[in-house]
């Protein structure tokens, strides 16, 4: 069984960084492309950036390139999310999630998703 935990997020100010963290288990980690979405109450859960299983294939939203930064470590089973420069409008609930081979953007493609971090940046 899929387990994905989540670690990191908070509350910082506009311009201020975070990290996320995400540990996954009960899955060959190497084969699993890994995302993150975010989730604003009331609104679908929006794809945020995803990498490939080997490090490759990084692909990031328009509104969070240059800003934030995905990364995996494939002996610890683990995935990151680096978010430096934020914005009062990047405050959402972060998700990790995964599936195998290939990420996409949408969320119905996915079936196992972390707890959820929130990530609130004031202004």
């Amino acid at each position: 069984q899929v387990q994905l935990v989540q670690s990191g997020g908070g509350l910082v100010q506009a311009g201020g960084s975070l990290r996320l963290s995400c540990a996954a288990s009960g899955v060959t980690f190497s084969t699993y492309a890994m995302a993150w979405f975010r989730q604003i109450q009331g609104k679908e859960r929006e794809f945020v950036a995803s990498i490939g299983g080997s490090g490759d294939s990084i692909y990031y939203h328009d509104s969070v390139k240059g800003r934030f930064t995905i990364s995996r470590d494939n002996a610890k089973n683990m995935v990151y999310l680096q978010m430096n420069s934020l914005k009062p409008e990047d405050t959402a609930v972060y998700y990790c999630t995964g599936r195998p081979v290939v990420a996409v953007v949408v969320a119905p493609a996915y079936d196992n998703w972390g707890q959820g971090s929130q990530v609130t940046v004031s202004a």
